[in-house]
């Protein structure tokens, strides 16, 4: 049987040790800093073969302005004085590229004499990269964060400079069609009747990207509740009749009894009104809306289905991206952000539901928005 050492480890083993571990440099320096040996590990991420190094001053990993700062002494100096230093920094592989590296040098002494060095040093290029990514990842997100707060504060100011003149505008639109400064002939009140849906108009574009801004910035709340689909139809088909009415389109209610489902209601009408009212826009004179509701599996839906002109297999997936206008605006010039759809998407998917499209171009669209059911 083999004696073992009783004052410590066998002496083989610690060799062992460090020949076999590759994943550190572990070698040794005489005390004025030149390499006495070199484990394969070193070699493997170092680059330099044993016999190219032992022998070579420790200060040739450094850096051109390193060594002129005297940082290789200066490590030693410490090593002397305090039994080790640790350091992380860049350091020199044979073909002259660079590695990040932590470095542990700890003094070796015999009988109160110094004899050496031993160093072990770790390749730390891919955890400082992602320590850098994350340090970079933070501070967009930080510039992120101050670039929405500062276009909400611009955006909030633009809606109430450009709101209280068109408000303005609006009020005194009525007064004259009222005929408070008496009576309109009827060009006259054409052309008031014209003012006033431009100011509509605009109004709705500012609103439109004032809400956009809100949900990208996340700063929209959600009321979710259980809501009845019933309701928020009745609550919206009167205020799209007029626009139906004026262009002739038939609007058609087949919407059954009551559905319900989990949503915001106040969301859930703002999505309708404005599929409606591009049903309208998109649906020539004599064409026809028409709504429907239904339950499929574990959500309810509302349906609006036109007449219009119809949406291309190949604009149709673009139709919910913000500023977009494609397929059914090709054919004819019509007026908008081509924010309503996108602001509607992001609407039911913030209520954990959904909004898609069919279409057949020349022939009408189905958009269809789906809510959860309520239990």
């Amino acid at each position: 049987m083999t004696q073992q050492n009783p004052h410590g480890p066998d002496t083989d083993l610690y060799r062992l040790l460090v020949e076999t571990v590759r994943d550190y440099a572990i070698f040794a320096l005489d005390a004025s800093g030149h390499v006495l040996s070199w484990n394969p590990g070193a070699q493997r991420f170092k680059g330099w073969e044993a016999h190219e190094i032992i022998g070579q001053h420790f200060s040739i990993f450094y850096d051109a302005e390193d060594r002129a700062n005297r940082k290789p002494e200066r490590e030693l100096e410490i090593a002397i004085r305090d039994g080790r230093v640790e350091d992380e920094g860049w350091r020199l592989k044979k073909d002259g590229t660079r590695f990040w590296a932590n470095v542990v040098i700890t003094s070796l002494w015999r009988d109160g004499a110094l004899v050496g060095f031993a160093k072990v040093t770790r390749d730390l290029t891919e955890r400082r990269a992602a320590q850098l990514k994350a340090v970079e990842d933070a501070r967009r997100l930080a510039q992120s964060e101050e670039a929405n707060r500062t276009k909400s504060s611009f955006l909030a100011a633009m809606s109430h400079e450009l709101r209280t003149p068109l408000n303005a505008i609006a009020g005194y639109a009525d007064l004259l069609l009222a005929g408070v400064a008496g009576e309109l002939t009827e060009q006259q009140r054409q052309y008031v009747e014209r003012v006033y849906a431009g100011q509509k108009h605009l109004l709705g574009v500012i609103n439109d990207i004032l809400n956009f801004s809100r949900i990208e910035a996340g700063q929209l709340r959600y009321d979710i509740e259980p809501i009845s689909l019933r309701d928020c139809i009745d609550a919206v088909v009167p205020l799209v009749e007029p626009q139906t009415r004026a262009k002739s389109v038939a609007l058609v209610d087949s919407a059954p009894g009551e559905i319900r489902v989990l949503a915001d209601a106040s969301k859930v009408e703002q999505i309708l009104i404005n599929l409606l009212s591009n049903a309208v826009k998109f649906t020539a004179p004599g064409g026809s809306i028409t709504l429907c509701s239904g339950v499929e599996g574990s959500e309810g839906f509302i349906a609006v289905r036109d007449t219009g002109i119809g949406i291309s297999a190949t604009d149709l997936d673009a139709i919910f991206q913000p500023f977009v206008q494609v397929g059914r605006s090709l054919t004819s010039p019509h007026e908008g952000t081509g924010l309503g759809l996108a602001i509607s998407s992001d609407l039911a998917r913030g209520m954990q539901g959904s909004l898609s499209a069919e279409s057949t171009l020349g022939e009408g669209s189905v958009f269809t928005l789906r809510m959860p059911l309520a239990s």
